[in-house]
């Protein structure tokens, strides 16, 4: 089972002229409310792949988690490790341009209240990956990395926002997803004396944590390192327009989460979330744009296979 243990959210949607500067106000004919919060998406996004997806989280005692637990069921998505909770389900707001580009603001809600306690430790052994981000209180998030390890199952943390993780914390995890934004902050948070692109650092934190480091570059795809100093390069594809990017780190990181629990290789789940990623980006909203597998099939050939080369040790 793929375990996801993170935020639920209302997403809504405001559509601008332009991104507001600090202290502007930006009037909007209109707005759309959907799913969201990282948990939710990336088990939605897992789902559509294939995976058998239990989604671990928190809503409000309000007809707004009611309905979208009711979502997720929908679509697959087991939702019985859903507590509730006295504070109101989770909300973002996200004003998006013409061009795609997004600002979001998240009020945590009930997703405050998320605890390690909800898994139980008979679904943390060996066979098992437990997904997790970072909009729940990360001190849970580091007791169910904990336990995880010490049972066997696989653990994947999408530093998203990106906080300090203390090297405890990262020597126990088997992939580490970042963006470039990210991945430049973890590595000043760490106290890395690394500078330069995505692949120095990269490697800096797959070799401070003995982990696989996964660094998102949008339009130029992602790269991998991993603690034998191989890196995966694999491309996205070219899209003649850009939608809305809200939701694309959330569909990379659940269908890789989804495909590397099957059991696919890692260059190949790379490809496979690189087009569920430029896929999402074509369709306005985060988890209205995620993919099923089949139309992530269909796009296999609009991307090369992954590259993978040695890099000399250090």
């Amino acid at each position: 089972m793929l375990i996801v243990f993170g935020s639920i959210n209302q997403d809504m949607y405001f559509p601008a002229t332009h991104l507001p500067q600090p202290g502007e106000t930006v009037l909007c004919p209109h707005y759309e409310t959907a799913g969201g919060g990282k948990g939710a998406n990336q088990a939605l996004a897992a789902a559509r792949w294939g995976a058998k997806v239990a989604l671990v989280s928190r809503v409000g005692d309000d007809g707004t988690g009611m309905r979208l637990l009711a979502e997720l069921r929908r679509e697959g998505v087991m939702t019985s490790g859903v507590a509730h909770s006295a504070e109101p389900t989770g909300c973002a707001i996200i004003v998006r341009d013409p061009n795609g580009e997004n600002q979001i603001v998240v009020a945590q809600g009930a997703n405050a209240d998320v605890t390690a306690e909800q898994i139980p430790d008979d679904i943390l052994g060996s066979g098992n990956t437990v997904l997790m981000q970072m909009e729940i209180p990360p001190e849970h998030n580091w007791d169910v990395i904990r336990r995880a390890k010490a049972r066997g199952a696989r653990t994947i943390l999408n530093l998203a926002p990106a906080i300090h993780v203390p090297l405890e914390i990262m020597e126990q995890l088997d992939y580490l997803i970042v963006n470039e934004i990210e991945v430049q902050q973890i590595a000043e948070k760490l106290g890395l004396k690394v500078q330069g692109n995505a692949p120095l650092i990269a490697r800096a934190l797959a070799a401070h944590g003995k982990l696989t480091c996964i660094v998102t570059l949008g339009p130029q795809g992602a790269i991998a390192m991993t603690p034998e100093n191989k890196m995966i390069r694999v491309s996205a594809m070219k899209l003649d327009k850009v939608e809305d990017t809200t939701g694309a780190g959330d569909a990379y990181c659940g269908t890789l989460a989804a495909a590397l629990h099957a059991g696919v290789s890692l260059p190949k789940a790379m490809k496979q979330a690189s087009i569920a990623g430029s896929l999402a980006c074509m369709k306005k909203g985060a988890q209205a744009s995620f993919p099923h597998l089949g139309e992530i099939e269909d796009h296999l050939d609009a991307i090369d296979d992954a590259h993978i080369e040695d890099v000399p040790a250090s």
